[in-house]
């Protein structure tokens, strides 16, 4: 998301560092070169002229402050700036409705992941609020719609409306909002027919049902990835619907971001979610402040935060970091933090959101990272016996082609794998040798071990937790080392890039 604003972006504010002083010229210069790399993300054009009008006078008014490198000032004016362009300091999150149901209304065009997305909005209803969810499909045109989103429910275990053969839109709809009140459920999510294009029925038939339903919330669902052409599709639903948010689709796929960085500014509507993946757990709620920081090339440990508190297992972590306080660390133990390194998104998916990545973005391509490595290295492993994993000692020359042949790859990609296993066991023997005093320091500090020095323990008290203890234990976790602050997360040593001891790369050839 982003790369090439992004890259634009910190190419700018590179040369502006190597400047001690900036004249009025090195500034307009600076916002020249903002105002074309928005421009180039597909940025409106509007938006990209009040965004440098803005920055403008914040660069040359009483808001710059003296003390303050002139370079860091241009940064944060950019950064204040985008935090407005996308809708302000804090998130507007979902509303519910005080008595229930809450009925939220989804509409968009064929094709924008409109079916997907409500289910992956009563997933995240069911497990981060705990809300009892029906969900309805109203698309009475597109063949298998309703089947479809019945499937999903299956999928979450969330329930679906019964299919009723030749009802009309709004019948559905009537029968859905009757199945929520007697059903007893918190929340009554209606996904409307979409049209490959805007056309007056599509609308009409909208329009109708939001005026029958009365929704709470009407969500527009955009995808990211056809640009200004959402913007222009946001324009016409809102011109005849009531609607009160958008969420984005495909936003990890989208390289410009200009479709997400001009909604807001041009329909006036609050981003309130993001589809960041095919999976239906990857939908992440909207933070303007999160986004603008990943723009600049700060990353998003919060959201790093919320995978590890969604994801990891803390059980396994805590049994993981007893071991290695007694220096034992073995390829077991190894396959168990590539598989939560996937659970969290990959490489890729952690490396976008870390701080400082884009600076070495050249050197993790050059050295050839991508999930690929990690899934021939669980291969590996899997190939071998319970006691080769226990004893990686035993691995002669014969074992070695056997458990190559088995994992599809040549001998030289096993002896990698025992190369790495063999660093970070010496590396946990030598910590340990203080009796684990050591270990369990550093264990702590990776939000392993006990102590209270574990961010993540028991965040949310067994429960999502609330954007106030996320945040918290973001701030805490990058104190406490950024990325070696998560179990799973050891790596290459790269500029910026904790983890591992220094020059170790597994990925070196």
């Amino acid at each position: 998301m982003f790369d090439g604003l992004t890259e634009r972006l910190s190419g700018v504010f590179d040369r502006l560092g190597g400047r001690g002083v900036l004249s009025e010229k090195d500034v307009e210069e600076a916002l020249r070169e903002v105002r074309v790399a928005l421009l180039e993300a597909d940025v409106a054009l509007p938006v990209v002229k009040d965004f440098i009008s803005k920055a403008k006078e914040s660069a040359t008014g009483e808001a710059v402050i003296r003390a303050v490198r002139p370079a860091d000032q241009v940064v944060k004016i950019v950064y204040d700036g985008l935090i407005e362009m996308l809708g302000g300091e804090e998130p507007e999150p979902l509303r519910l409705a005080t008595n229930p149901p809450t009925v939220i209304l989804m509409a968009g065009l064929q094709g924008s992941g409109k079916t997907t997305t409500s289910a992956k909005l009563a997933l995240r209803l069911t497990k981060t609020e705990r809300k009892k969810v029906l969900m309805a499909s109203l698309d009475t045109r597109r063949p298998a719609a309703m089947e479809q989103l019945a499937a999903l429910g299956v999928q979450i275990g969330v329930e679906t409306l019964p299919i009723v053969a030749g009802q009309s839109a709004p019948d559905i709809a009537k029968r859905a909002l009757s199945a929520g009140k007697l059903g007893g459920y918190d929340v009554v999510i209606l996904d409307t027919a979409g049209r490959t294009t805007l056309d007056e029925a599509m609308m009409s038939e909208a329009a109708e049902i939001a005026k029958l339903a009365n929704p709470v919330e009407t969500l527009l669902v955009a995808d990211s990835l056809t640009g200004q052409d959402a913007v222009r599709t946001a324009t016409a639903f809102h011109e005849r619907l009531p609607l009160t948010g958008l969420i984005l689709t495909r936003a990890d796929g989208d390289g410009r971001g200009g479709a997400m960085l001009s909604m807001r500014a041009v329909t006036g509507l609050p981003i309130k979610y993001l589809g960041a993946g095919e999976k239906v757990d990857e939908l992440d709620t909207f933070d303007a402040r999160r986004v603008a920081g990943r723009i600049l090339g700060q990353g998003d440990v919060v959201a790093l935060v919320e995978k590890a508190a969604a994801e990891l297992d803390q059980a396994q972590a805590e049994r993981m970091a007893k071991k290695l306080a007694k220096g034992q660390f073995d390829l077991d133990d190894l396959a168990s933090q590539l598989a939560q390194m996937q659970k969290m998104g990959g490489m890729q998916g952690i490396m976008g959101l870390l701080p400082g990545v884009q600076k070495v973005k050249k050197q993790i391509e050059e050295a050839n990272i991508d999930d690929s490595v990690f899934r021939r290295q669980q291969a590996i492993i899997s190939s071998m016996t319970k006691q080769e994993r226990k004893k990686p000692d035993i691995l002669q020359a014969s074992r070695k082609r056997r458990i190559a042949a088995g994992a599809g790859v040549d001998v030289a990609e096993v002896n990698r794998l025992l190369k790495q296993h063999r660093q970070m066991a010496d590396m946990f023997k030598s910590i340990s040798k203080d009796g684990g005093k050591g270990m369990m320091k550093m264990a702590q500090a990776m939000g392993l071990g006990g102590g209270g020095a574990n961010p993540l323990k028991n965040l949310g008290g067994g429960k999502m937790p609330s954007e106030a203890e996320i945040e918290a234990a973001a701030a805490k976790l990058q104190q406490q080392g950024g990325l070696s602050g998560l179990p799973g997360l050891g790596g290459p040593k790269l500029p910026g890039l904790g983890g591992m001891p220094p020059g170790f790369n597994p990925f070196k050839k």
